[in-house]
């Protein structure tokens, strides 16, 4: 058995990362999805909890129709040292072969350690980024709902996260600020 695993921040969730999920799917037969950052909140950057980004990932796959008994999404904890930071991805994971990720550094860390790493597969990434939700969600512009699964639109209407990511923006969130 072939298991993958897919590391990302998920702020919030959108139809590149389902796509990617989906795609990385067709090649494996499980995937683990590691929700990083995952202690960092309320924040500009970072505005969702890692609960809410769970959760928000199961119901964008299960609204794509994907089997969820094939993905494992599990929290992981940013640490200020990438090979202790690597260490602590292997002790949350389950065993995994292969790491798909579109982010150069952290294909070279696990390339170093020996794991193969492909290329994570991209859907129009000049339009599906968390970057660009966040900036339409701070905007007030409702074309960010377009840009994730609609269920990831209700779950952050029904948390609040427009109004929490401007607070947050503004700076007022940030402890080392206070």
């Amino acid at each position: 058995m072939k298991r993958a695993l897919f590391p990302g921040r998920f702020q919030p969730p959108h139809w590149g990362h389902v796509y990617a999920i989906r795609e990385v799917l067709k090649e494996v037969d499980e995937l683990v999805v590691a929700v990083g950052s995952a202690q960092f909140n309320y924040i500009a950057k970072d505005p969702f909890t890692a609960g809410e980004r769970i959760w928000m990932l199961r119901e964008a796959l299960r609204e794509a129709g994907v089997d969820l008994s094939r993905v494992c999404t599990i929290p992981i904890p940013n640490v200020e040292n990438n090979l202790e930071w690597l260490g602590r991805v292997k002790s949350y994971a389950p065993p995994f072969q292969v790491v798909y990720t579109g982010n150069p550094y952290v294909a070279l860390l696990f390339r170093e350690a020996g794991y193969e790493v492909r290329q994570q597969p991209m859907y129009q990434r000049e339009r599906y980024s968390s970057t660009r939700v966040r900036e339409l969600l701070m905007r007030g512009d409702p074309q960010w709902e377009e840009l994730v699964p609609r269920s990831v639109a209700e779950i952050i209407k029904a948390i609040g996260g427009a109004e929490r990511l401007r607070i947050a923006a503004a700076g007022e969130a940030e402890p080392h600020r206070w």
